[in-house]
């Protein structure tokens, strides 16, 4: 045992012990790491984040990747081999050759030789693959940076340009932009050999003319648009084989020579499939299967020693065993049975005979890829999905009965097959299936340890499951949407990582489509984050904005803070690239519209601002981008007669002038703090005259008169009191002490004539009959600082003796029959609240020192009568 490095010795025991004496029970699982990467797509630095969504920025100094450098020989026959398929377990296939093909492979070869491009254009089933494999081969040393091997299944130019520029260039981590991937590939000198091409016309001459050094070679099927006329490249058409040439390679298929009935068998398949190979290597493996039907490996060996060596079905041994009989070994001891050819149908159609005849694995399979429509998983994930520990070897029986075809760096089912297929029922239950499939690659997609190249080799098969799963109906509908929102959360980073970035955006807008109609807000605002991120790498900054903004408000509502800044940053980055600056705000008006807080704008025509005086605002941070702003309609009436509701409401302050410079401090300060200012002033007036109130209430206050000598409305006063605030005074006109008689006052709860600035009563107006005696209950003005009122004054008498005091009565006075009426005093109005009201000294009542403010008493108070 190492000291050093303790470790198990035997079967782990060593180690279990020293977990349990630390007191670990088990070893726990490791937590599942998100795989974050970053990359550099033209001057954006990218980090794609599986838990929050990618965040792009501004590539930051110092952050620029190293410039791309050619690939050498040995690195691009690696990358050679990543994207060639794999070989598939299990019992070789036959070595077919390349018959009556050696004209168009001269041709082909030649065209290319000369620099120049050449489309190869035939059936489906017709050989182009194998054709193209022969040039490339011939063609190997013609150019600088080699042949180049590239698939055009469900591929646009520019991802064609991108996967060129991968494959000769070594630039891990960075994705140039449009403009820096065309300077790039200018430089690229390669023969590029492109199969199963789906597109032509303008997009083939587009990637023509980004790639002028290299020499193209296509492979397409007749429904392929054609290139224009302006393209330069020369079509070739690649026709059936033969009659002679097909049993030719129906013989290599089977491995042996074909008999005369079997000959004939041909003949007229030959006619029926007009010639094309792919029709003559499934009759090889219809023959070949009827071969191991015929003859029983039990039949050889009666001890069983076969059965043990190869198992009792195993089909290398019936065939080597049929072989061995055809061969003209004659063994008495074997009896071959009869087994019919195939019918001419079944040899147009052999896929469902020969699905038939196939392991249980290769079975399964088969419908797992008709549930994909077509795409076959990887045999690695074959196990998982069948149930069997050997199911892998089940690619490599359809490889080698022609049921796929290869497909870049992967497998689907051949021309014809899915068709033939669904015809015979093999679409039971593809729903459960796909389902299945998606739940194995959503597990499979996030786990750290598969590369983000590996994940975009099987994108073709996750795109295929999730479009299975979306249109999903009945009870398990719900569920299929779910799990396609969990593939597509796991797969699209994956995709973005590994610069598959057309299968990325497939990817997103099939989970936003799922996540929508299960009700997932939270992953539908991540995909519509997504498409944003990636709308702004690859320049559509529209589309950019728009999904960011759903994001966005997503977001909001489910209030995902970290979801919601990310978003905002984003958005904030495509108003930078668009050159986009926000003005500023204009409410809508459908209607009258009340002018803001603070002070309105003025009426007349020169306080409607118009378009260009209205200056936007000096950003300080990044401004968020808004809509078009819509112009306010006019309200058919004004809300407010005295202001202006014509023109718009501005709601942030404009912070240039309109030669565009900023304003003055004296301009701000007149312009922009105007109720600041009043706000002010009004402060410190109060402020004034609540001191002066507070100084007049303490002076005034002294205890020289007691509370008592006060006279309210409630009291009476009588002989005894303490008043001598009517000593000298006399009645007019009565000897009495009615009121009727005397004229004397009473109570109200008017201010004194004395209390007014000049500190002279109002005396009556030639008349001798007193004020009325006021009955208003009206309460005393807010203003007063007193509860004090003061009675109305009379006539002042004509002699200094005093009279007594008068008492109020309760009964109504008669009418008065003066004819003259008592007026108001001439004295000015009451002053300003705020203006201390000066008082007579020499009055011989106390009750000068009344309320400050009040007004004066009038003569007719409403709800008094004069006296009699």
């Amino acid at each position: 045992m190492d000291p050093i490095n303790p470790g198990s010795e035997e079967y782990g025991h060593d180690a279990e012990g020293e977990e349990t004496r630390q007191g670990r029970g088990g070893s726990a699982p490791a937590p599942v790491r998100a795989r974050i990467v970053r990359l550099v797509a033209g001057e954006l630095l990218l980090t794609v984040n599986p838990v929050d969504g990618s965040e792009i920025e501004p590539c930051p100094p110092g952050q620029e990747p190293e410039a791309p450098r050619p690939r050498t020989a040995e690195e691009r026959a690696e990358a050679a081999r990543a994207v060639s398929p794999p070989v598939p377990p299990g019992p070789a296939a036959p070595e077919l050759p390349l018959l009556e093909r050696q004209e168009e492979r001269e041709r082909l070869t030649g065209i290319l030789t000369r620099g120049r491009s050449a489309r190869l254009t035939g059936a489906p089933g017709s050989g182009r693959t194998a054709l193209l494999d022969a040039v490339a081969a011939d063609c190997a040393d013609l150019a600088p940076d080699g042949v180049v091997r590239l698939s055009g299944h469900h591929r646009t130019p520019t991802e064609l340009l991108h996967a060129l520029f991968t494959a000769v260039r070594h630039a891990p981590g960075q994705r140039p932009d449009r403009t820096a991937l065309l300077d790039r590939i200018r430089e690229v000198g390669a023969v590029v050999v492109v199969d199963d091409l789906e597109f032509g016309g303008t997009a083939l001459d587009e990637l023509l003319t980004a790639a002028p050094e290299c020499a193209f070679l296509f492979a397409a099927g007749p429904e392929t648009p054609a290139p224009s006329a302006e393209a330069q490249v020369e079509e070739v058409l690649l026709a059936g084989l033969g009659r002679g040439a097909a049993l030719e390679l129906l013989e290599s298929a089977v491995g042996r020579p074909l008999t005369d009935e079997e000959a004939n068998w041909a003949g007229d398949l030959w006619f029926e499939s007009e010639g094309l190979p792919l029709r003559f290597v499934q009759a090889g493996a219809l023959l070949r299967q009827r071969d191991r039907l015929r003859v029983s490996p039990a039949e050889f060996d009666a001890f069983g020693a076969l059965e043990e060596a190869f198992g009792p079905t195993d089909p290398d041994a019936a065939a080597a065993v049929a072989a061995a009989a055809f061969d003209g070994v004659e063994d008495p001891d074997v009896e071959l049975r009869e087994i019919p050819l195939p019918s001419l149908g079944e040899g147009a159609a052999p896929a469902a005979l020969l699905a038939s005849r196939l392991s249980r694995s290769a079975q399964a399979a088969l419908r797992f890829a008709v549930a994909l429509g077509g795409e076959v998983p990887h045999q690695a994930h074959l196990p998982a999905l069948v149930g069997d520990t050997h199911a892998d070897a089940a690619l490599g029986e359809l490889v080698a009965c022609g049921l796929l075809s290869p497909v870049g760096p992967r497998y689907r089912l051949a021309s014809g097959v899915l068709a033939q297929l669904l015809a015979k029922g093999y679409d039971q239950e593809a729903a459960d299936r796909a389902h299945t499939v998606a739940q194995h690659y959503a597990w499979w997609a996030a786990h750290p340890s598969v590369t983000p190249q590996r994940a975009a080799v099987e994108s073709d098969a996750l795109l295929a499951a999730l479009s299975a799963l979306i249109p999903a109906t009945g009870e398990a509908a719900a569920e299929h949407r779910a799990t396609a929102v969990r593939l597509a959360r796991a797969a699209a980073p994956a995709f973005a990582a590994g610069q598959h970035w057309g299968a990325w955006e497939r990817t997103l807008r099939a989970g936003q489509e799922a996540a929508r109609l299960t009700g997932e807000v939270a992953e539908e605002a991540y995909f519509h984050h997504e498409l944003g991120v990636l709308a702004i790498c690859t320049g559509n900054l529209e589309r950019a904005r728009a999904e960011l903004e759903a994001s966005i408000g997503m977001r909001g509502v489910l209030a995902d803070k970290r979801g919601t800044v990310a978003g905002r940053r984003a958005l904030a980055l495509v108003a930078d690239l668009s050159g986009d600056h926000v003005g500023p705000v204009v409410a809508r008006s459908e209607g009258p519209v009340s002018p803001p807080r603070g002070t309105p704008a003025l009426r007349g025509p020169a306080a409607l601002p118009g378009p260009a005086a209205l200056p936007g605002p000096e950003p300080v941070t990044t401004p968020l981008p808004k809509g078009p702003a819509r112009t306010p309609g006019a309200a058919p009436f004004p809300a407010f007669p005295d202001f202006a509701d014509e023109g718009p409401t501005v709601v942030t302050r404009p912070d240039a002038v309109g030669n565009g410079s900023r304003p003055g401090l004296k301009a701000g300060i007149l312009n922009g703090a105007r109720r600041n200012l009043v706000a002010v002033g009004a402060g410190a007036l109060l402020v004034a005259v609540l001191g002066t109130v507070v100084t007049l209430g303490a002076t005034s206050g002294n205890g020289e008169t007691p509370a008592t000598d006060r006279i309210t409305s409630d009291s009476t006063a009588d002989g005894s009191g303490t008043d001598d605030a009517f000593e000298d005074e006399e009645p007019t006109g009565g000897e009495g002490g009615d009121p009727a008689e005397t004229g004397g006052a009473v109570p109200t709860d008017s201010a004194s004539p004395s209390d007014l600035p000049g500190g002279t009563p109002s005396g009556p107006t030639g008349s001798s009959t007193p004020s009325a005696p006021s009955t208003s209950g009206s309460p005393s003005s807010p203003a007063a600082p007193t509860a004090t009122t003061a009675p109305a004054t009379t006539t002042p008498p004509p002699t200094g003796t005093s009279s007594g005091s008068a008492h109020p009565t309760s009964s109504a006075p008669e009418p008065s029959s003066s004819s003259s009426s008592p007026t108001t005093s001439s004295s000015p109005p009451s002053p300003d609240p705020s203006t201390p009201t000066a008082t007579d000294s020499t009055s011989p009542t106390a009750e000068q020192s009344t309320t400050l403010g009040a007004p004066p008493s009038t003569p007719e108070t409403p709800g008094t009568e004069s006296p009699a």
